[in-house]
C-alpha cells in the first residue's frame, strides 16, 4: 500500500499563514491535496499539520487530516510521525510513503506517477524529482533548492546557492542546473530510519531535509521530469502560480 502525506504548518518563516492563503479563491493546501487525491496514485492521502485552522479546513473539504507535534523543524519528520499515527489508528501498514510539500499547488499527475513508479522500479530507499531551471532569477534565489546528480541520476548535493557554478553551467558546457521538486517517496522502513538519524550540519546550514540522507551515506534517486513546477515560497510567488493555474483544466475538477 502507498500513503501520501502532505505536511503543512501556518508558522512559515518566509510566508506566515501560507497553507490557507487563497489562490484562485481556494486555499493552497486544498489545491495540493485535491490533486493528490484525484491522481488515483495513492491508497490514502492525508494532510499532516500542527494547526487547528488547517484541520478545520480539511474536515470541511473532505480531506483526511492528522494532527502532529508542533516541534518538528523538518517536513520529513512530520511525515514520519503522521505515518505512525495513521497506521496505528487505522490498523494499516504501508510499503511506501510519498511526501508532497503543501506549497506545491502546481503538482501534476505525471509528477506523482513518475515518483511512485521510480521508487518501485529502481528499488530505491528514496526518490526526489528534479526539473531543469529555466529562469536565472530562480537559479540565484535562495528559496529555490538546487540539486546536482551523478551520471546515474543519484543526488550528489542539494543547495540553496547556485550549483553547479553559474560561471560554466551554460554555453558550451552540457550540464544544466536542476531544482528539487518536493515530491519525495520513501520506502516505509527507510522513513523510520531517516527520522531516527540526528540532524546533520549540512542539513542545518542549507535547511534541506535530503542532506541528512546524503551525509549519512545513503543514495537519493532523482529522475528528471519536464513538467513545470513553482512552489510558493514567498507571497510574490502567488502571482506566477495563479497565472499558471488559470490555464489548467484540472482546477475545474475541484473548485
Amino acid at each position: 500500500m502507498h500513503l501520501c502525506v502532505i505536511p503543512a504548518r501556518m508558522n512559515s518563516s518566509r510566508f506566515p499563514g501560507k497553507p490557507l492563503y487563497p489562490i484562485m479563491g481556494y486555499p493552497m493546501i486544498g489545491h495540493v491535496a485535491k490533486r493528490c487525491i484525484l491522481s488515483n496514485v495513492f491508497d490514502q492521502v492525508y494532510v499532516a499539520t500542527c494547526d487547528n485552522e488547517i484541520v478545520e479546513f480539511c474536515k470541511k473539504n473532505n480531506i483526511q487530516v492528522v494532527m502532529t507535534s508542533s516541534k518538528h523543524e523538518r517536513a520529513s519528520d512530520r511525515v514520519q510521525e503522521a505515518t505512525n499515527i495513521i497506521e496505528s489508528e487505522n490498523n494499516l501498514s504501508f510499503n511506501y510513503v510519498t511526501m508532497v510539500q503543501g506549497d506545491e499547488p502546481l503538482v501534476t499527475f505525471e509528477m506523482l506517477k513518475l515518483a511512485v513508479s521510480s521508487i518501485i522500479s529502481t528499488n530505491s530507499n528514496i526518490v526526489n524529482l528534479r526539473s531543469i531551471i529555466k529562469d536565472e532569477d530562480e537559479f540565484q534565489s535562495p528559496n529555490c533548492v538546487k540539486v546536482v546528480c551523478d551520471k546515474n541520476e543519484n543526488a550528489l548535493y542539494f543547495s540553496r546557492s547556485p550549483i553547479p557554478s553559474p560561471a560554466k553551467c551554460s554555453g558550451s558546457i552540457s550540464i544544466k542546473p536542476y531544482k528539487q521538486i518536493c515530491v519525495i517517496p520513501f520506502e516505509r522502513k527507510f522513513l523510520d530510519l531517516y527520522s531516527a538519524l540526528p540532524v546533520t550540519e549540512l542539513e542545518e546550514i542549507e535547511s534541506v531535509d535530503m542532506l541528512r540522507v546524503l551525509e549519512n551515506g545513503y543514495k537519493i534517486y532523482c529522475p528528471q521530469i519536464d513538467d513545470e513546477s513553482y512552489p510558493v515560497d514567498v507571497l510574490n510567488d502567488v502571482i506566477r502560480v495563479e497565472f499558471m493555474l488559470k490555464k489548467c483544466e484540472l482546477v475545474k475538477r475541484y473548485i
